[in-house]
């Protein structure tokens, strides 16, 4: 029998269309500290993208949670849209052509999901299989594609769709604690979009998907997610993240390679989620990076900021359109996100 290979056959990105520098963040924020402004300007970010009304004013932080909730809904289906507009029409691909869609997100909940609503908005199939993961943060990406090459894998010869779209500035919450500063200060809003196939159905520069590892450490679980305060969704973000995270990526990514007879120096390129600047200056110091192997996540942080869940996949992105990769080059894609988890994709071009 003909071993099944996951392909990353296209990839679309999208974000919204008002762009920030980070003064103009931090003055929408309504923030006033000297602290808290340099905190934004030295976030090795220089743009983020947002989902509002730039003549609300603000930042929409004095809105109710309805209009929280409705700017995320209306957010992430346009943004969500456009992202899978750009990938289907990069391969000359309709909707029509996609057998499964699954859908990640965690910075707001609807039901029905929002992909359900996708699929007669856009025109999907109505014999279309589907499933949502919710709450799964900023590592939701790489558990979504494990279940797109899962579905792939199942049924050879069908396509996979998979989207991650996050509205993060619907969970925008003032107050004065350090994470919350912190989070206003480098969350953005985007989506990303990758269609999945075999590797008979590859058009473009896409890898192929070889294997995948998870470390869940519960004893962390505490550290990193979103809390309902005051109706509203607020960021957990303790200091500890960038300190655990490279420990809980080496647990996630060392048995990975052992298992497909890898070793680090054999991985070209780092796909690695870009969580902030100190969490990937950690990494590039226990791994023993070089400002050269983490250019790309650090070209998403300064472009974009964190989008939270799709940002891993603008940085695949970036690799495949600026990073020259070659037949028989090996990848590891990274993200870190709540439970807390690490999460590795090893991919192969």
């Amino acid at each position: 029998m003909e071993i099944v290979s996951p392909t990353i056959c296209a990839i679309g990105t999208a974000v919204p269309a008002l762009r920030l520098n980070q003064e103009e963040a931090f003055q929408l924020c309504e923030y006033k500290s000297a602290l808290i402004r340099n905190i934004f300007l030295n976030s090795d970010i220089d743009y983020r993208h947002f989902y509002l009304d730039r003549n609300l004013g603000n930042l929409g932080l004095r809105g109710t949670s309805n209009d929280f909730n409705r700017r995320y809904l209306e957010g992430a289906m346009k943004t969500g849209c456009q992202a899978i507009q750009v990938c289907l029409q990069s391969v000359d691909m309709t909707p029509d052509d996609i057998d499964f869609l699954i859908v990640c997100t965690s910075t707001g909940y609807v039901c029905p999901d929002l992909g359900s609503r996708l699929i007669g908005h856009m025109g999907f199939r109505h014999d279309i299989q589907r499933g949502s993961m919710l709450g799964l943060g900023c590592g939701g990406a790489l558990p979504t594609l494990q279940r797109a090459c899962d579905f792939v894998r199942a049924y050879p010869g069908r396509r996979a769709l998979m989207l991650a779209v996050e509205i993060c500035s619907a969970c925008y919450f003032v107050d004065s604690s350090m994470e919350t500063v912190v989070g206003n200060a480098i969350c953005a809003d985007g989506a990303a979009a990758f269609l999945l196939g075999t590797a008979s159905q590859k058009r473009g520069l896409g890898p192929s998907i070889v294997d995948f590892q998870s470390c869940i450490d519960p004893a962390q679980i505490g550290k990193v997610g979103f809390e309902h305060r005051d109706g509203k969704l607020r960021i957990v973000l303790a200091t500890e993240v960038r300190d655990v995270a490279s420990a809980l990526i080496e647990r996630a990514l060392d048995p990975l390679l052992e298992r497909n007879r890898l070793s680090r120096s054999d991985i070209r390129f780092w796909v690695a989620h870009p969580g902030g600047r100190k969490v990937i200056d950690k990494i590039q110091q226990h791994f023993d990076l070089t400002d050269s192997q983490l250019k790309f996540s650090s070209t998403v942080l300064r472009s974009y900021g964190n989008m939270s869940s799709p940002t891993v996949m603008f940085v695949l992105n970036e690799v495949i359109r600026n990073g020259s990769p070659r037949q028989g080059d090996w990848g590891a894609m990274i993200a870190l996100g709540p439970g807390m988890a690490a999460e590795v994709a090893l991919l192969q071009w």
